[in-house]
């Protein structure tokens, strides 16, 4: 019998973006009918998408003006320097004009890539997974080497869930999500009360040795950090003080796995 793979976020961006194979689209679009938090980020995603479009329409229909024609800078290059200062005008115009969707967002407002963008793409995936009652994982605790193999090949390094059940909470299972610096893995636990915590890894482009740092966005708190290249974020609606000795068990489990 053939598994069918699990729906990640690239699926859901390429659903998005009208450039998903056809084999995967219904599978896409069954998943968004029994997720309506998903469904309801990727419509969203799309009205930012069609309200830029919409703003950079007015510049992209202009036409360009006669004496930034490609022509002219020539001319005016054989003259002077200053030429090269209107072609880059021309460059810059001819971008803009083309600019849509998420590439203009990033254009306009380019992602960070450290610690603190860490503990903000962790926050933000704690929202849309552990958030969803009914499926916050795609692979369960019963697959754990099956996930811990997934995620490690897709980041390209070796990670794997830690142990949370001596700070009370039992492990979910997790998942591979996208972020605008790249893949991540996120497990997910839940406590005593139900209430659920969430660790996420990523590799690092900077701040690749980061000691812990506290953050706090929309009634969430975190403690990042990163070791070797790998950063880790603890997130869980509670007080960040209490989550300081979940964190530190993480980072002991990891540091002699």
């Amino acid at each position: 019998m053939t598994v069918e793979r699990p729906i990640s976020e690239d699926d859901l961006q390429a659903f998005l973006d009208g450039v998903l194979e056809e084999s995967r689209r219904e599978a896409v679009a069954r998943y968004l009918d029994v997720h309506p938090e998903a469904k309801a980020r990727l419509a969203a995603y799309r009205e930012q998408g069609e309200a830029l479009r919409e703003a950079l329409a007015p510049m992209a229909d202009q036409p360009l003006p006669a004496e930034l024609s490609l022509n002219a800078l020539i001319e005016r290059r054989r003259k002077s320097l200053a030429g090269r200062r209107q072609i880059a005008a021309v460059a810059a115009f001819l971008c803009i004009g083309g600019l849509s969707g998420w590439f203009a967002r990033d254009a306009v407002s380019p992602p960070e890539h450290g610690i603190q963008a860490l503990g903000r793409e962790a926050i933000d995936n704690y929202r849309v997974y552990a958030a969803d009652a009914d499926r916050p994982v795609e692979l369960a605790s019963d697959q754990r080497g099956t996930l811990t193999r997934w995620v490690s090949e897709r980041l390209d390094t070796p990670v794997q869930p830690p142990d949370l059940q001596a700070a009370g909470y039992r492990f979910l299972g997790g998942r591979l999500v996208t972020t605008p610096n790249g893949p991540a893995a996120l497990f997910i636990y839940e406590g005593a009360g139900a209430d659920r915590l969430a660790v996420m890894m990523r590799p690092m482009q900077i701040d690749k040795n980061r000691s812990m740092s506290e953050q706090s966005y929309g009634g969430l708190d975190g403690v990042t950090w990163s070791r070797g290249g790998l950063g880790f974020s603890v997130v869980a609606p509670r007080a960040s003080s209490d989550l300081r000795p979940v964190a530190e068990d993480v980072r002991r489990q990891l540091s002699i796995s």
